[in-house]
Formats: C-alpha cells, structure tokens, sequence
C-alpha cells in the first residue's frame, strides 16, 4: 500500500488491464411477488370467503390455517358490535400466543356491516383495534351483496389492494 501524507491508502498506479469486478450475488428476486395471505373470518359472516375471492389469498372460514396455506394471516370481521368484540378477542389470542406456531398477524379487516357511517361507539371500538394493529377497512359493496364479485375493488380499499397485491 501506499502512502500519501503519511495516511495509508490504496495504490493508485496499476498495470495492465482491469478485471471488472464479479457481480454481487443477489440473495432474493430484484422482483417482489405478491405475499399470499389467510383470510381468518372472526366470526360467521364476516366476509372473509367474498374479500379471498376478490383480492387473492385462501379462505380458511373460522379456523386456523393449515400446514399448506400462507401463514400471513389477515383477520376479518363485520363492523357491528358482535364482529368488533370478535376481532379483539382474535387478537388477544394471537397476543397470547394462542394461535399456532409459525402464523404472522399481519392486520384486522373490518368490513362494513351497513351502508354509511359507524355509529360513534362502533368508531370508538375500531380505534382500540387500531392501537394495537394494523387496519384495513372494506366499505359497503352493493354489488358484492348481490354475488357480484367482478370489477375492480372499491376505490376505499387501496391500501389492501397494495398489501395483497390485487390489480
């Protein structure tokens, strides 16, 4: 090596020609693939089969997901008193470490339960969901009521639509 100032450094004078230096092996994909998800509905009705069918990933009804499904695990439920209170139960059992080994919580998805606004009580309930997870909400869709799960998903819900990957 080198020395200029009495600091050490490289040597600057090279002969012959110079190699390119070997590529850095790249550990993952440059491309990122959409992660898949289990959609776990926290209660009957909740919607978790409709948001599976729209935005991708495997409806595993009200239980845990297996051994072949995605571990990434979003809860669903209906934002009427009954759902809320399941949601947060849910989320206390993934807290507890009640749900099995190896799922990841990733968020809550409440999807509205009526046309309109929450009543202020309803709200008051989603904002403690909120301070303890991630939320996605999923409003109204007339149009999914009547079967049809075609289309593009309700602008509201673009948020989800990145996380899942959809359109």
């Amino acid at each position: 090596m080198g020395t200029t100032d009495g600091r050490r450094g490289p040597e600057i004078w090279i002969r012959g020609p110079v190699a390119a230096p070997d590529p850095v092996p790249v550990p993952y994909a440059a491309v990122a693939t959409p992660r898949r998800f289990s959609w776990v509905s926290t209660h009957g009705g909740a919607g978790g089969s409709t948001l599976a069918a729209v935005y991708g990933g495997r409806d595993c009804g009200r239980g845990w997901p297996g051994a072949g499904d995605p571990p990434s695990v979003l809860l669903v439920a209906r934002t009427h008193a009954a759902g809320l209170a399941s949601a947060l139960r849910a989320v206390e059992s993934f807290r507890r470490g009640e749900a099995p080994h190896g799922l990841d919580l990733d968020a809550v998805v409440l999807v509205a339960d009526a046309p309109g606004r929450l009543p202020r009580e309803l709200v008051r309930q989603v904002r403690v969901i909120e301070s303890v997870i991630d939320v996605y909400r999923v409003p109204w869709v007339t149009d999914w009521r009547l079967g049809d799960l075609g289309g593009n998903p309700p602008r509201e819900t673009a948020p989800l639509s990145r996380l899942t990957g959809t359109r």
